[in-house]
């Protein structure tokens, strides 16, 4: 008889709070958000067509199949890369605009400039879904064929001859600093916009050498026009397994490499990031997906929140303490 003067709201009000906070009645899933509900926006770096834009694509594509919303990829050019970060650092934590992260705006610019961000306090990192290491070629007219013979030919001409590279400060510039500070050569860099364009010239002959991305420079190589004479990471490159590594050919523990994730502004509900870190943590154990990284010379990681965060801790304190050791400021 009671029942009688309770209004169907208020049943209903009282019974949904009991389900909310009933142990193993779905308490946890009630806290988490129904996201994403609209479309989603990757503000990616660089230019579209470009190596690191691809993958972009390729995981916004991925992600817009498995939440059933679309990844749409913004380009935002400038700064090699900082006008991308600033723009998402200052969006709101909504889990709507993610960053497109990659190496040199995270962890190399804020050691080479000022930067209107903090890598470490203003973003989430969710996943890094690849790593790319780079490769040494030459022209191929250029005499060398080993790192050795480069050394020597270059040690030969001090100061006459000039490396090409991505842009003033990119992974491109700062590996080749660092491996002629230590094999104690001295080239001078051509700066471009872009990697491709860099690679142009090298194979027109402009520039007689660059690192160059892998995905780049395979073709070139395949057609004759450069030659490979060693990759920058630890290890070889399941893309150009015959060639050494700049570590094995006279110069241990040199390794360096560029990563492509994804990563929120500061704030952005951890219910979000985890959701995002699963789903790319699916996607490079997928072989079709896995395929087109390896198309693109990348090495898929997926890697934890967690992990990315320590990645990123670390890395800045390497670079920072590299672009110290070779005097380097813009």
């Amino acid at each position: 008889m009671l029942l009688r003067n309770i209004s169907m709201a208020t049943v209903i009000a009282t019974v949904v709070g009991l389900l909310a906070v009933a142990p193993g009645t779905g308490g946890a899933q009630a806290q988490v958000p129904n996201w994403p509900q609209r479309p989603v926006r990757i503000i990616a770096p660089y230019a579209a067509g470009g190596n690191s834009d691809v993958i972009t694509r390729l995981t916004a594509q991925r992600l817009t199949e498995a939440f059933g919303q679309t990844f749409v990829v913004e380009n935002r050019l400038g700064g090699n890369g900082a006008i991308a970060a600033d723009a998402v650092a200052r969006s709101p934590a909504d889990g709507y605009t993610l960053l497109w992260g990659v190496t040199p705006p995270i962890t190399i610019n804020p050691a080479l400039t000022k930067v209107s961000y903090d890598p470490i306090k203003d973003f989430a990192p969710i996943s890094v879904v690849g790593v790319n290491g780079f490769v040494l070629v030459v022209n191929k007219s250029f005499p060398p064929k080993t790192v050795a013979e480069f050394i020597s030919h270059v040690r030969a001409q001090p100061s006459k001859l000039a490396y090409a590279e991505g842009s003033a400060g990119s992974l491109t510039h700062l590996i080749m600093a660092l491996f002629l500070k230590r094999a104690g050569l001295d080239m001078t860099n051509v700066s471009y916009r872009g990697n491709a364009p860099a690679l142009t010239d090298v194979v027109a002959g402009h520039l007689p050498t660059m690192f160059s991305n892998i995905s780049d420079a395979i073709p070139q190589a395949a057609a004759g026009a450069v030659r490979l004479l060693a990759v920058s990471s630890r290890n070889r490159s399941p893309q150009i397994p015959d060639v050494p590594t700049v570590a094995e050919s006279g110069f241990p523990g040199f390794d360096v490499l560029t990563w492509n994730g994804l990563m929120a502004p500061a704030g952005t509900p951890k219910e979000i990031v985890d959701k995002l870190a699963a789903e790319i943590g699916r996607a490079v154990k997928d072989a079709q997906f896995v395929a087109k990284l390896d198309q693109m010379g990348a090495d898929p990681l997926g890697n934890t929140p967690d992990e990315f965060s320590a990645m990123i801790a670390a890395e800045t304190a390497l670079w920072a303490e590299t672009v110290k050791s070779l005097g380097l400021k813009f």
